[in-house]
């Protein structure tokens, strides 16, 4: 699905009052950090941390406070983490002279500085997944480009240096949303308009675990055998899928009004706590795996 398509259908769909968080600064104390947009959801590699990025940089949740983060203010796209580094797509800051879009980049020290890693000046990618172990980054690539014949779902096992187009055989509607297992780089979900995809063989053949729901995030779990995802039907659901199985253990969300689950992030020390985002602006904690839920940015405001 096309990047503009998506906040369209979203529109259409499901009025929020904001599609995705930005953040805005004056200072560092945590009343002063304002979310208005998120454009994805990690941990640091020690657990400690919670960067969400958004058009201004990156926001940082760590011990109850909020704080900027360091590093350049840029407008971060398809922002994922992995063990070892942060991938993103984007936009540079205003008056940083950089190149518009990013194409791929990296960061290997929590955001303050980037390498790139090509499609320079041609490529934003918002919707981006990599492995949290073997750094298999997947794309949906919304048009054609220097080292991409065409749109579609591609991925690269070695930092951008080479890409392959997935065949996406039995993959049905608009993606919304991505995620590549956490050890095995052939194994992906998608959620799109349709449904819920999963694939064994680097996104060639797709074959479905939900379908009907317009499935807007997806999440590996950190174990490899299980699968976390979010879907909206006129009211936002949040489910726990044990990969192989056939029916999703339901996890209660807390109360969203017209709201629904945008990215989902597990804390890689306690394997127990989530945090998620929504479409409204809130960030939510669970230590608990889902059972219990404390939110800390009640639409954008932080507490």
């Amino acid at each position: 699905m096309r990047p503009n398509d998506f906040a369209k259908w979203l529109v259409m769909t499901m009025p929020l009052a904001a599609l995705c968080l930005t953040v805005q600064y004056g200072v560092f104390a945590a009343e002063d950090v304002t979310l208005t947009h998120v454009h994805g959801l990690s941990y640091s590699k020690d657990g400690k941390r919670l960067f969400i990025p958004s058009h201004d940089g990156l926001a940082i949740y760590n011990g109850g406070r909020w704080s900027k983060a360091p590093g350049p203010q840029h407008d971060y796209m398809g922002f994922v983490g992995t063990k070892d580094c942060f991938y993103s797509s984007g936009h540079p800051a205003q008056g940083s002279g950089l190149v518009n879009p990013f194409g791929l980049m990296k960061s290997s020290d929590g955001g303050n500085t980037w390498q790139k890693l090509g499609l320079e000046g041609e490529s934003d990618f918002h919707i981006l997944a990599a492995g949290y172990e073997t750094n298999a980054i997947y794309v949906y690539n919304p048009k054609p480009s220097s080292r991409m014949a065409t749109a579609g779902l591609y991925r690269t096992l070695n930092d951008g240096f080479v890409w392959q187009q997935a065949k996406g055989a039995g993959l049905k509607g608009e993606i919304f949303s991505l995620a590549v297992h956490p050890t095995d780089a052939a194994i992906i979900a998608i959620g799109t308009d349709s449904g819920l995809f999963f694939s064994q063989d680097q996104g060639n053949k797709l074959k479905p675990l939900e379908t009907g729901h317009q499935v807007l995030a997806v999440y590996f779990d950190l174990d490899g055998q299980h699968l976390w995802y979010g879907w909206f039907d006129g009211s936002p659901h949040f489910a726990r899928l044990k990969l192989g199985d056939s029916k999703p253990t339901l996890i209660d969300l807390p109360p969203l009004s017209r709201d629904a689950v945008s990215y989902i992030a597990q804390n890689p020390v306690k394997r127990g706590e989530f945090a998620i985002a929504t479409f409204q602006r809130n960030i939510y904690l669970s230590e608990d795996r889902g059972k219990s839920w404390r939110q800390i940015a009640d639409r954008g405001r932080t507490q």
